[in-house]
């Protein structure tokens, strides 16, 4: 496993998906399913960097672990700002226009449809957001 300490600011977002990027290249990650992944990530550590400690600026981790057999990846977004489980809001209709949907959401969404098992906790004061994919 390994972990990248950073303070959750949006200019931060290049290095945190590099952290991962890397990751992604040592097991031979598809364009396409590091793109899914990219997705993931950029709007999770978007979310951490505008509102969990907002307006004060805070740190996060993020976490990569490779799992063999198959080979799957596994990232972890840690913080320790305001409580919140984004997995517990419903979905968006996206059978509504963009105009009649209620605004947010959407990227939660994306990112549930992307990964094969997105996870929430909020353990020892901290929100822990696991994403994985077998790739």
């Amino acid at each position: 496993m390994n972990q990248l300490d950073i303070p959750a600011v949006i200019t931060n977002l290049p290095e945190v998906l590099a952290f991962i990027g890397k990751h992604l290249d040592e097991v031979g990650c598809s364009t396409s399913d590091r793109y899914k992944i990219e997705v993931a990530a950029e709007e999770v550590f978007t979310n951490i960097s505008s509102y969990a400690y907002n307006p004060e600026v805070g740190s996060a981790s993020v976490r990569v672990e490779i799992l063999n057999d198959p080979i799957t990846v596994e990232i972890s977004f840690i913080d320790n700002g305001v409580k919140y489980d984004p997995l517990a809001r419903p979905d968006p209709n996206t059978s509504l226009s963009a105009k009649e949907r209620k605004r947010g959401g959407l990227g939660i969404f994306m990112t549930k449809k992307f990964m094969d098992d997105v996870n929430y906790e909020y353990k020892d004061g901290q929100n822990i957001l696991t994403l994985k994919k077998t790739v």
